[in-house]
């Protein structure tokens, strides 16, 4: 009696390991189908729905990096440090302070020119240290100032805007190879707005 036992116990192991496989084999089919139906969800997510989703992202894309601001949105104002700076006159020493602030398109844009900054700093100040205070005091010169700052503030993000204040050769003068028309290019600071303003 004793014999038939440790047959029944070897047998036990046995079945006990088929079911542990078929328990593996059904939890590998349960995750491999689980996984397979949540690609076909993403899957049909990413896909457009009757071309609704392509022709938003094209328009997305086709979008300008400098969009007008929609109408009645308030501007973008960064202010620079006031500039105190030696000017170019030659009989007496002049100098002037300048508070300075750049209008820009909107926020991202201010964040890109706070970026820059010390190079505009550097730009501004080059400008201003070639001015005599009779250029300063007119409003012309004020205008024309307004100008070559803005034009600066953007050069060193690689923005090259034309200059205005070039004059026209006279008529008589001897004709010079003519430079070509460079393309027009927006500027991301829109304006150049002076909070002080003090010459002495």
């Amino acid at each position: 009696m004793s014999a038939p036992a440790p047959a029944a116990a070897a047998e036990a192991p046995k079945g006990g390991g088929k079911k542990k496989l078929i328990i593996i084999i059904a939890a590998v089919l349960v995750l491999v189908l689980g996984g397979g139906g949540a690609a076909l969800m993403l899957m049909k997510k990413k896909a457009p729905v009757d071309g609704e989703e392509d022709g938003a992202e094209t328009a997305h894309e086709a979008a300008p990096a400098h969009a007008p601001p929609k109408p009645g949105t308030p501007p973008v104002f960064v202010p620079l440090d006031p500039f105190t700076v030696n000017l170019s006159d030659k009989d007496v020493d002049r100098f002037a302070q300048i508070g300075i602030t750049l209008e820009v398109m909107d926020a991202h844009t201010a964040d890109q020119i706070k970026a820059y900054l010390p190079a505009i700093r550097s730009n501004v100040l080059m400008v201003l240290s070639h001015k005599t205070s009779g250029e300063l005091l007119t409003r012309e010169g004020k205008e024309k100032l307004a100008r070559e700052v803005l034009r600066e503030s953007v050069r060193p993000m690689g923005i090259e805007l034309d200059d205005e204040d070039e004059e026209e050769p006279p008529a008589d003068a001897p004709k010079k190879k003519k430079k070509k028309k460079k393309a027009h290019v927006e500027s991301p600071v829109t304006k150049v707005l002076f909070s002080t303003f003090i010459v002495q």
